[in-house]
Protein backbone atom coordinates (compact mmCIF):
# COMPACT_ATOMS: atom_id res chain seq x y z
CA UNK A 1 0.00 0.00 0.00
CA UNK A 2 1.06 3.73 -0.49
CA UNK A 3 2.77 5.88 2.21
CA UNK A 4 2.98 1.99 4.07
CA UNK A 5 6.81 2.03 5.58
CA UNK A 6 9.01 -1.25 4.43
CA UNK A 7 9.46 -4.42 6.49
CA UNK A 8 11.74 -3.93 9.04
CA UNK A 9 14.96 -6.47 8.38
CA UNK A 10 15.41 -9.19 10.53
CA UNK A 11 18.16 -8.28 13.37
CA UNK A 12 20.83 -11.51 13.07
CA UNK A 13 20.80 -13.27 16.29
CA UNK A 14 23.38 -13.27 18.58
CA UNK A 15 24.56 -16.64 17.62
CA UNK A 16 25.47 -15.79 13.86
CA UNK A 17 27.32 -12.89 15.17
CA UNK A 18 30.39 -14.69 16.63
CA UNK A 19 33.51 -15.19 15.41
CA UNK A 20 34.67 -17.95 17.51
CA UNK A 21 33.48 -21.48 18.07
CA UNK A 22 32.45 -22.14 21.86
CA UNK A 23 34.80 -24.89 22.01
CA UNK A 24 37.18 -22.53 21.32
CA UNK A 25 36.66 -19.81 24.11
CA UNK A 26 38.59 -21.20 27.11
CA UNK A 27 41.51 -21.63 24.86
CA UNK A 28 41.53 -17.96 23.46
CA UNK A 29 41.34 -17.08 27.34
CA UNK A 30 44.11 -19.48 28.11
CA UNK A 31 46.45 -18.61 25.05
CA UNK A 32 48.93 -16.13 27.17
CA UNK A 33 49.26 -18.42 30.11
CA UNK A 34 49.79 -21.64 27.85
CA UNK A 35 52.05 -19.37 25.51
CA UNK A 36 54.28 -18.63 28.83
CA UNK A 37 54.74 -22.16 30.10
CA UNK A 38 55.13 -23.56 26.62
CA UNK A 39 58.07 -20.97 25.93
CA UNK A 40 60.26 -21.18 28.93
CA UNK A 41 58.90 -24.99 30.49
CA UNK A 42 57.49 -26.88 28.08
CA UNK A 43 60.42 -26.12 25.52
CA UNK A 44 63.04 -25.61 27.78
CA UNK A 45 62.58 -29.44 29.61
CA UNK A 46 62.23 -31.22 26.22
CA UNK A 47 65.59 -30.00 25.47
CA UNK A 48 67.38 -30.90 28.68
CA UNK A 49 65.96 -34.09 28.30
CA UNK A 50 67.45 -34.46 24.60
CA UNK A 51 70.56 -33.36 25.91
CA UNK A 52 70.06 -36.13 28.65
CA UNK A 53 70.32 -38.88 25.61
CA UNK A 54 73.65 -37.41 24.47
CA UNK A 55 76.68 -38.90 26.41
CA UNK A 56 79.50 -36.66 27.25
CA UNK A 57 78.24 -33.93 25.28
CA UNK A 58 79.85 -30.37 25.55
CA UNK A 59 79.29 -26.47 24.81
CA UNK A 60 79.08 -25.88 21.11
CA UNK A 61 79.14 -29.68 19.74
CA UNK A 62 76.12 -31.46 17.62
CA UNK A 63 73.56 -32.53 19.70
CA UNK A 64 72.67 -36.19 18.63
CA UNK A 65 70.74 -38.20 20.92
CA UNK A 66 71.70 -41.64 20.87
CA UNK A 67 70.83 -43.77 24.04
CA UNK A 68 70.63 -43.58 28.29
CA UNK A 69 74.02 -44.01 28.85
CA UNK A 70 73.86 -40.52 30.98
CA UNK A 71 70.94 -42.14 33.15
CA UNK A 72 72.70 -45.70 33.91
CA UNK A 73 75.80 -43.02 34.99
CA UNK A 74 73.51 -42.12 37.79
CA UNK A 75 73.88 -45.57 39.35
CA UNK A 76 77.50 -45.35 39.79
CA UNK A 77 78.24 -45.48 43.77
CA UNK A 78 79.53 -42.29 43.99
CA UNK A 79 76.28 -40.46 42.19
CA UNK A 80 74.19 -43.06 44.30
CA UNK A 81 75.86 -41.54 47.34
CA UNK A 82 75.06 -38.05 46.07
CA UNK A 83 71.35 -38.80 45.43
CA UNK A 84 71.65 -40.96 48.84
CA UNK A 85 72.44 -37.62 50.78
CA UNK A 86 70.09 -35.39 48.85
CA UNK A 87 66.90 -37.19 49.97
CA UNK A 88 68.82 -37.83 53.65
CA UNK A 89 68.76 -34.27 53.53
CA UNK A 90 65.36 -33.59 52.26
CA UNK A 91 63.76 -36.39 54.90
CA UNK A 92 65.70 -34.96 57.87
CA UNK A 93 64.81 -31.38 57.36
CA UNK A 94 61.20 -32.15 56.53
CA UNK A 95 61.41 -34.10 59.98
CA UNK A 96 62.87 -31.18 61.99
CA UNK A 97 60.75 -28.71 60.51
CA UNK A 98 57.52 -30.71 61.15
CA UNK A 99 59.19 -31.30 65.06
CA UNK A 100 60.30 -27.51 65.66
CA UNK A 101 57.19 -26.23 63.41
CA UNK A 102 54.20 -28.33 65.05
CA UNK A 103 54.30 -27.13 68.56
CA UNK A 104 54.77 -22.92 67.44
CA UNK A 105 51.72 -23.78 65.17
CA UNK A 106 49.85 -24.96 67.89
CA UNK A 107 50.97 -22.17 70.26
CA UNK A 108 49.97 -19.58 67.75
CA UNK A 109 46.96 -20.78 66.43
CA UNK A 110 45.06 -22.56 70.20
CA UNK A 111 47.01 -20.62 72.44
CA UNK A 112 47.70 -17.16 71.94
CA UNK A 113 44.93 -14.02 72.12
CA UNK A 114 43.29 -13.84 68.64
CA UNK A 115 44.28 -10.04 69.16
CA UNK A 116 48.23 -11.18 69.15
CA UNK A 117 47.93 -13.78 66.53
CA UNK A 118 48.56 -11.84 62.95
CA UNK A 119 51.40 -9.80 65.26
CA UNK A 120 52.98 -13.24 66.63
CA UNK A 121 52.76 -14.72 63.17
CA UNK A 122 53.92 -11.78 61.53
CA UNK A 123 57.03 -12.14 63.67
CA UNK A 124 57.90 -15.13 62.75
CA UNK A 125 58.39 -15.29 59.24
CA UNK A 126 59.77 -11.85 59.37
CA UNK A 127 62.80 -13.84 58.19
CA UNK A 128 61.39 -14.46 54.79
CA UNK A 129 61.60 -10.61 54.28
CA UNK A 130 65.47 -11.16 54.01
CA UNK A 131 67.52 -13.34 50.93
CA UNK A 132 67.91 -16.92 51.59
CA UNK A 133 71.88 -16.04 50.77
CA UNK A 134 72.05 -13.76 53.76
CA UNK A 135 70.84 -15.98 55.66
CA UNK A 136 73.30 -18.53 54.93
CA UNK A 137 76.05 -16.23 55.12
CA UNK A 138 74.88 -15.29 58.61
CA UNK A 139 74.80 -18.90 60.11
CA UNK A 140 78.37 -18.90 58.42
CA UNK A 141 78.93 -16.21 61.07
CA UNK A 142 77.29 -17.74 63.72
CA UNK A 143 78.87 -21.55 63.35
CA UNK A 144 82.75 -21.05 62.01
CA UNK A 145 85.42 -21.39 64.17
CA UNK A 146 85.56 -18.17 65.97
CA UNK A 147 81.76 -17.30 65.46
CA UNK A 148 79.17 -16.59 68.03
CA UNK A 149 78.75 -20.33 69.18
CA UNK A 150 82.21 -20.76 69.92
CA UNK A 151 82.47 -17.52 71.66
CA UNK A 152 79.93 -18.27 73.75
CA UNK A 153 81.48 -21.71 74.39
CA UNK A 154 84.68 -20.00 75.19
CA UNK A 155 82.71 -17.37 77.55
CA UNK A 156 81.43 -20.16 79.48
CA UNK A 157 84.33 -22.17 79.76
CA UNK A 158 85.89 -18.44 81.47
CA UNK A 159 83.20 -18.60 83.65
CA UNK A 160 82.43 -21.95 85.09
CA UNK A 161 86.14 -23.50 84.32
CA UNK A 162 84.69 -26.39 82.82
CA UNK A 163 86.44 -27.75 79.37
CA UNK A 164 83.97 -27.12 77.23
CA UNK A 165 85.56 -28.35 73.19
CA UNK A 166 84.51 -26.17 70.71
CA UNK A 167 81.71 -27.03 67.80
CA UNK A 168 83.58 -27.83 64.45
CA UNK A 169 80.44 -28.39 62.81
CA UNK A 170 80.88 -25.85 59.57
CA UNK A 171 81.14 -27.38 56.03
CA UNK A 172 79.49 -30.35 57.47
CA UNK A 173 75.98 -31.92 57.01
CA UNK A 174 75.30 -30.46 60.35
CA UNK A 175 75.23 -27.33 59.30
CA UNK A 176 73.54 -28.03 56.42
CA UNK A 177 70.45 -29.46 58.22
CA UNK A 178 70.75 -26.06 60.08
CA UNK A 179 70.47 -24.23 57.82
CA UNK A 180 68.03 -25.99 55.86
CA UNK A 181 65.47 -26.29 58.95
CA UNK A 182 65.73 -22.38 59.36
CA UNK A 183 65.34 -21.65 56.25
CA UNK A 184 62.07 -23.97 55.53
CA UNK A 185 60.50 -24.21 58.84
CA UNK A 186 58.66 -20.68 58.27
CA UNK A 187 56.76 -22.68 55.39
CA UNK A 188 55.55 -25.24 57.82
CA UNK A 189 54.79 -23.40 60.16
CA UNK A 190 52.53 -21.20 57.80
CA UNK A 191 50.82 -24.07 56.13
CA UNK A 192 49.89 -26.42 59.85
CA UNK A 193 48.58 -23.10 61.47
CA UNK A 194 45.95 -22.73 58.61
CA UNK A 195 45.26 -26.41 59.16
CA UNK A 196 45.26 -25.73 62.74
CA UNK A 197 43.23 -22.75 62.96
CA UNK A 198 40.25 -24.91 61.31
CA UNK A 199 40.61 -27.20 64.02
CA UNK A 200 36.98 -27.97 65.55
CA UNK A 201 37.54 -27.34 69.11
CA UNK A 202 34.17 -28.67 70.54
CA UNK A 203 36.22 -32.29 69.64
CA UNK A 204 38.96 -30.94 71.92
CA UNK A 205 36.37 -30.14 74.98
CA UNK A 206 34.48 -33.59 74.23
CA UNK A 207 37.53 -35.43 74.51
CA UNK A 208 38.59 -33.74 78.01
CA UNK A 209 34.90 -34.56 79.10
CA UNK A 210 35.31 -38.30 78.58
CA UNK A 211 38.65 -38.55 80.14
CA UNK A 212 41.08 -38.85 77.86
CA UNK A 213 44.56 -37.57 78.55
CA UNK A 214 46.30 -34.72 76.58
CA UNK A 215 48.76 -37.31 74.99
CA UNK A 216 45.27 -38.91 73.65
CA UNK A 217 43.75 -35.96 72.85
CA UNK A 218 46.62 -34.84 70.65
CA UNK A 219 46.57 -38.36 68.78
CA UNK A 220 43.37 -39.41 68.62
CA UNK A 221 41.91 -35.77 67.77
CA UNK A 222 44.11 -32.88 66.53
CA UNK A 223 46.56 -35.18 64.53
CA UNK A 224 43.54 -36.97 62.30
CA UNK A 225 42.14 -33.33 61.81
CA UNK A 226 45.49 -31.39 60.62
CA UNK A 227 46.58 -34.39 58.36
CA UNK A 228 46.28 -32.45 55.45
CA UNK A 229 47.84 -29.75 56.84
CA UNK A 230 51.20 -32.13 57.93
CA UNK A 231 50.91 -33.53 54.43
CA UNK A 232 51.20 -30.07 52.32
CA UNK A 233 53.77 -28.69 54.81
CA UNK A 234 55.96 -32.25 54.95
CA UNK A 235 55.92 -31.99 50.81
CA UNK A 236 56.44 -28.36 50.23
CA UNK A 237 59.32 -28.55 52.34
CA UNK A 238 60.61 -31.83 50.89
CA UNK A 239 60.27 -30.77 47.53
CA UNK A 240 62.18 -27.41 48.32
CA UNK A 241 64.96 -29.47 49.93
CA UNK A 242 65.97 -31.56 46.62
CA UNK A 243 66.31 -28.39 44.79
CA UNK A 244 68.24 -26.56 47.05
CA UNK A 245 71.76 -25.03 46.38
CA UNK A 246 72.30 -22.08 48.32
CA UNK A 247 72.61 -24.23 51.71
CA UNK A 248 74.69 -26.92 50.67
CA UNK A 249 77.24 -24.90 49.13
CA UNK A 250 77.51 -21.88 51.47
CA UNK A 251 77.79 -24.19 54.59
CA UNK A 252 78.43 -27.88 53.70
CA UNK A 253 81.60 -27.89 51.55
CA UNK A 254 82.76 -30.59 49.52
CA UNK A 255 81.78 -33.07 51.52
CA UNK A 256 77.89 -32.33 51.53
CA UNK A 257 77.85 -32.76 47.88
CA UNK A 258 74.08 -33.26 46.42
CA UNK A 259 72.41 -33.21 43.34
CA UNK A 260 71.76 -29.58 42.90
CA UNK A 261 75.53 -29.22 43.44
CA UNK A 262 76.42 -31.99 40.83
CA UNK A 263 73.71 -30.60 38.34
CA UNK A 264 75.52 -26.99 38.98
CA UNK A 265 78.93 -28.61 38.59
CA UNK A 266 78.06 -30.56 35.19
CA UNK A 267 76.75 -27.35 33.66
CA UNK A 268 79.11 -24.33 34.69
CA UNK A 269 81.81 -25.89 36.73
CA UNK A 270 84.94 -28.16 35.42
CA UNK A 271 83.56 -31.02 34.19
CA UNK A 272 81.29 -29.39 31.79
CA UNK A 273 79.04 -32.84 30.84
CA UNK A 274 75.92 -31.36 30.23
CA UNK A 275 74.40 -34.61 29.16
CA UNK A 276 75.12 -36.05 32.48
CA UNK A 277 73.87 -32.75 33.84
CA UNK A 278 70.55 -33.11 32.12
CA UNK A 279 69.76 -36.32 33.30
CA UNK A 280 70.16 -35.41 36.54
CA UNK A 281 67.95 -32.75 35.90
CA UNK A 282 65.22 -35.22 34.52
CA UNK A 283 65.55 -37.02 37.53
CA UNK A 284 65.36 -34.58 39.67
CA UNK A 285 62.05 -32.93 37.85
CA UNK A 286 60.60 -36.30 38.05
CA UNK A 287 61.33 -36.63 41.79
CA UNK A 288 59.10 -32.95 42.21
CA UNK A 289 56.38 -33.70 40.01
CA UNK A 290 55.91 -37.27 41.83
CA UNK A 291 55.85 -35.48 45.19
CA UNK A 292 53.37 -32.29 43.68
CA UNK A 293 51.11 -35.19 42.56
CA UNK A 294 51.29 -36.37 45.99
CA UNK A 295 50.50 -32.80 47.34
CA UNK A 296 47.88 -32.47 45.01
CA UNK A 297 46.38 -35.67 45.82
CA UNK A 298 46.52 -35.52 49.74
CA UNK A 299 47.40 -32.03 50.76
CA UNK A 300 43.31 -30.98 50.41
CA UNK A 301 42.76 -34.30 51.69
CA UNK A 302 39.52 -34.16 53.97
CA UNK A 303 40.53 -36.21 56.76
CA UNK A 304 37.69 -38.91 57.92
CA UNK A 305 35.67 -38.76 60.67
Amino acid sequence: MAGQSPPLSKQPSLDTEKVLPKWLEPLFLLAPAGIWLGLLLVIPTLLIFELSLVPNIRPGQVVNPSGLDNYALIFDDIYQKVVLRSLSFAVSTTFFCLLLGFPVAYWIALIVSKRWQNLVLLGFVLPLWTSSLLRSYAWITILRPTGVVNSVITLLSSMTHLTLPPLDILNREPAVLIGMTYSLLPYMVLILYASLEKLDRRLLEAAADLGATPVQTFLKVTVPQTLPGIAAGSLLVFITCLGDFVNPELLGGASSMTVARLIYNQFLGATRNWGFGSALSMILILAVSIAIALLIKYGDAVPKK
